[in-house]
């Protein structure tokens, strides 16, 4: 997921949000770094423009290409993050083999703030795919914006990370009660694997009387058969209007005849999945 002229248009917002003189600041730090090809420059200046920047102020994000207008809105992108990004592209277009192993190294000892920039907008980069073990290190956290960084309204896990992974990345999401709606082609990357595991996680909150997110069974829809199918009997018969509601979405689209056929009795929730006026994204909303 890379965007035309990414570099240009990160500049543009803060040539538009920031004053002439840090705008020009950031430039001549820039030039400096990859002239000078210093690692030394490159911690430095990215340590040093927290203090020229007031992260409070809001972007002026517009006229940009939209797919990356969107992800930075969608993102809650600050200026300081705008330009710490900025800076990182800029250096890695200027020379990827040289650059690549400084920025991991940056990467390394960086706050939880840096470090949540990096994650957020770690697809931006030219060559993202390099920073891979970053984002899975991610995953071992409990720190909340960490997590969510890597884990939410972020592509990056579904087009670099494995099966493992990202299986992995799903269960901690409901293991820390994040918001499951928010991880990106959920079904794109469902796999058998992951569709076990959810069932035999849902056993173990059931047997210790616990709840689950309903958003959780999301993935399971391509492998309606044996256990699976009997975990969505229980959903049909659960007291929870809400469950009741993600069986059917799981049964409507599984295209498998016995699921199809649990669904027919269904019928009031059949209609409501055919409809649309249930899917997904709406389902908690379905109180």
């Amino acid at each position: 997921m890379q965007y035309l002229d990414t570099c240009k248009q990160l500049s543009k917002i803060l040539g538009d949000s920031v004053s002439e003189e840090t705008h020009t600041w950031i430039e001549n730090k820039l030039d400096l770094i990859i002239k000078s090809k210093s690692a030394k420059e490159l911690y430095l200046s990215y340590s040093l423009i927290a203090g020229k920047i007031d992260p409070a102020k809001k972007p002026r994000i517009q006229g940009l290409n939209q797919e990356l207008e969107e992800y930075l809105i969608q993102q809650n992108a600050d200026l300081l993050q705008i330009a710490r990004i900025y800076l990182l592209i800029r250096v890695l277009e200027s020379d990827k083999a040289y650059f690549s192993t400084k920025v991991a190294n940056l990467i390394q000892v960086a706050d939880t703030r840096e470090l949540e920039t990096f994650l957020k907008f770690l697809i931006l980069l030219p060559n993202a795919g390099y920073y891979k073990q970053v984002g899975v290190e991610a995953l071992r956290t409990n720190i909340e914006i960490i997590f969510d960084a890597i884990a939410l309204n972020n592509p990056y896990p579904s087009i670099y990370f494995n099966d493992q992974q990202w299986n992995q990345m799903y269960l901690k999401a409901a293991f820390m009660r994040r918001n499951l709606g928010q991880i990106v082609d959920v079904e794109k990357r469902a796999n058998v694997d992951l569709a076990r595991i959810i069932s035999d996680y849902a056993h173990e909150r059931w047997a210790a009387s616990r709840d689950i997110d309903p958003m959780f069974w999301r993935p399971v829809t391509g492998f309606l058969e044996g256990v699976l199918l009997q975990d969505m009997d229980h959903l049909f018969k659960s007291k929870d209007k809400i469950e009741n509601l993600a069986a059917a979405l799981c049964c409507y689209y599984s295209q498998q005849q016995e699921a199809i056929k649990l669904l027919d009795k269904y019928p009031h929730l059949r209609e409501k999945v055919a409809n649309k006026a249930v899917i997904w994204e709406n389902l908690k909303n379905k109180l």
